[in-house]
């Protein structure tokens, strides 16, 4: 059940009390920030939850030392924040505050290590930075592969996230040194069509499907393997959506 403005009124009695109660650094009222933020972006009001995980970091910075993990916490809720707002270099910076410090004071396995990868490798990849990208995905993939079973979806997700970013970087190489119509271009839409296909985003898919078949209709005679099997992937995408 999801009850956003109960969840908002009892979040804000609590911190009401606590207010009143605490000292102005005192983690609890870190953490009644934090909560009622997360209130807020559950309801996509970005500005608010933006407004009440600052006063949250406000505090942490204050009482806890520079390499806390709570701290790190912070500052990758800020981030997804900006990114949620389509701020990416904001995003990126706070991200890359929150890695730093789990770089420093958590283990190599340690899962969160992994999330702040891939949190700076989806900045990036929103950036269209797919290089870097691809190389934060693979050391979020390295993590895992020490710390998750063989068959955790997590490390599917890693390898998709890894698949799509090479084929990104394909492209974009491909659109440099390649004209617009050259199969060859086609082929790499198909792919991150697959890879999107894959990760349950079928409305990407299918973008993505019909420019491989654009592509096939201008480089490809009609009866080329390649063109046949584009169009059966739209045709089939078309069905999920």
């Amino acid at each position: 059940m999801s009850d956003y403005p109960k969840a908002l009124l009892f979040h804000e009695k609590a911190l009401t009390i606590r207010q009143q109660s605490l000292p102005s650094n005192h983690p609890d009222l870190a953490s009644s920030y934090k909560d009622t933020a997360n209130v807020y972006c559950s309801m996509a009001d970005y500005p608010k939850t933006l407004s009440y995980y600052e006063k949250a970091l406000a505090i942490r910075e204050q009482s806890l030392p520079p390499n806390h993990p709570d701290l790190a916490s912070s500052y990758m809720d800020i981030g997804i924040v900006y990114y949620s707002m389509g701020d990416y270099p904001k995003a990126l910076l706070f991200h890359k505050k929150a890695l730093i410090i789990r770089e420093q004071s958590l283990p190599f396995d340690h899962p969160d290590l992994a999330t702040s990868c891939i949190n700076t490798a989806n900045v990036y990849y929103s950036m269209a930075d797919y290089p870097k990208a691809l190389s934060y995905y693979e050391k979020s993939l390295e993590i895992r592969q020490q710390s998750l079973a063989p068959n955790h979806p997590d490390l599917a997700s890693s390898y998709n996230n890894i698949a799509l970013s090479s084929h990104e970087k394909a492209v974009a190489s491909r659109q440099q040194s390649l004209p617009s119509n050259h199969p060859d271009l086609g082929s790499s839409y198909n792919n991150i069509g697959a890879v999107h296909e894959n990760m349950g985003n079928y409305a990407d898919a299918h973008a993505v499907y019909e420019r491989a078949v654009r592509n096939a209709l201008q480089s490809l005679p009609s009866n080329h393997p390649s063109r046949q099997q584009w169009r059966k992937n739209l045709e089939r995408i078309k069905k999920k959506l």
